[in-house]
């Protein structure tokens, strides 16, 4: 039997209710877990709404402060759901406290304020995880091993696009509006993930160029990002994500050109990878490979061959992976997105504001913490 550690939610809305879902799924489908998830509280501002949600969710118990789940020594890992101005100070009173963290992307809503998060936390020696959930999509992490073994050579393109179309009503008025609270728009709400991306696939991003939008008038946060990536290691790239494209209701899609072969995804198709080999029959064109074999990422938890998972088991495996960190089963990266790599993101979400504002190329220029620069 393994041995259980206590979790403290905050938030209990959309990524409150995915997080607690997987949570509750670790215990008795990764079976042996690396440790049995205990839920033991969760927060959020509306005392009869979590409240109900603890109840749904199956916590012990709920409260409207969060510091009530940094105090808590029953809780051993702080999971933070919140909004976006909520990552930091919680976050870091959490890793503070001893608590191991994970906080949903993105990480901070600037540079400063995510490098901040992460140096605060990698301080205190808790294993950290900003929850960039698309790395642990079985397709993707196939491609991950392809190019680690050396099947693709050299990459030389790299493209994606996040779109969705639910922001294009001029009467929103959630925090995902407001700039205080979000920082951005679909720059963090969508660029992000495409920028983790194509670093966990190509590596790092040298330089961007790069249009920021608002179309919509009087709102606060950008609706749209157009840019050019020059990668560290040679290749270019596109990446593009906007909430106002009609129709594309949560359109995540991948490219990579590289020198032996191809790859391309499709979250909407997400149990699927194409795969083209450059000493394979060119008119047959593009394979489609169903990634649902035994053998296959993450499969050894789910269903015979075939028998396709979802969006929601993105979140079992990358909350059982944090687990397995801290049980010292295996680190957090390079597989997970730890606290640097969320700062990097944003990072890059920065470049490209200033390279929209103005009109010009942004060299990328990554902060170290004083013990690795030393």
């Amino acid at each position: 039997m393994s041995d259980a550690i206590g979790i403290g939610m905050l938030g209990y809305a959309f990524m409150g209710k995915a997080h607690s879902n997987a949570f509750r799924k670790i215990a008795y489908m990764t079976w042996p877990p690396p440790l049995v998830p205990r839920l033991v509280a969760i927060a959020g501002r509306d005392a009869e709404a979590v409240a109900a949600a603890a109840a749904r969710y199956g916590y012990e118990r709920s409260t409207t402060d969060w510091r009530d789940l940094v105090s808590d020594p029953e809780i051993g890992l702080f999971d933070n759901g919140g909004p976006n101005h909520l990552h930091a100070e919680p976050t870091i009173a959490a890793a503070e406290a001893g608590k191991h963290v994970v906080c949903e992307k993105p990480l901070g809503r600037t540079a400063g304020e995510s490098f901040e998060i992460w140096s605060r936390v990698a301080a205190t020696g808790v294993h950290h995880m900003c929850a960039f959930n698309y790395r642990f999509v079985p397709a993707v992490r196939l491609a991950r091993e392809m190019i680690d073994a050396g099947e693709l050579g050299e990459i030389r393109h790299f493209r994606v696009r996040y779109l969705q179309d639910w922001g294009d009503d001029p009467s929103l008025d959630t925090w995902r509006f407001n700039a205080d609270e979000a920082g951005s728009g679909a720059l963090g709400d969508l660029a992000a993930h495409a920028i983790d991306l194509a670093h966990f696939l190509v590596g790092d991003i040298a330089s961007v160029s790069a249009l920021v939008r608002t179309f919509l008038p009087d709102r606060q946060v950008d609706d749209a990002v157009e840019a050019a990536v020059e990668f560290a290691a040679g290749a270019v790239g596109t990446i593009e994500s906007t909430r106002l494209a009609l129709g594309r209701r949560n359109a995540l899609q991948w490219e990579i050109n590289a020198q032996k072969a191809s790859l391309a995804f499709d979250m909407e198709r997400m149990n699927e990878l194409q795969v083209f080999r450059a000493d394979g029959d060119r008119a047959r064109g593009f394979k489609t490979v169903l990634v649902s074999e035994t053998d296959h990422p993450f499969w050894e938890h789910w269903w015979p061959p075939g028998h396709i998972i979802g969006w929601g088991e993105t979140f079992v495996h990358e909350l059982h992976h944090f687990l397995g960190a801290v049980a010292g089963e295996w680190g957090v990266a390079p597989y997970g997105a730890t606290f640097e790599d969320g700062y990097r993101a944003a990072e890059i979400c920065d470049a490209m504001v200033r390279s929209s504002e103005g009109g010009r190329r942004e060299e990328i220029a990554y902060r170290q913490l004083a013990s690795s620069a030393a």
